[in-house]
């Protein structure tokens, strides 16, 4: 199992830290870049979007 497997899998049991996470990384890019503060909405989105799918496969064998 390489890391990006034990990330999705992590990813997969804690779908909550994850959103958690992807909001506090994207506030702290809010606080730098401010003035793209819609794009990093929409990456935060999409971000938490991936997340929430990778829940809802199985995993790989």
């Amino acid at each position: 199992m390489n890391m990006f497997d034990k990330a999705k899998d992590a990813l997969g049991k804690n779908p909550d830290k994850a959103d958690q996470g992807i909001d506090k990384a994207a506030e702290a890019a809010k606080g730098r870049f401010g003035e793209h503060s819609d794009k990093i909405d929409q990456a935060s989105e999409k971000a938490k979007d991936f997340v929430r799918g990778q829940q809802e496969q199985p995993p790989p064998q």
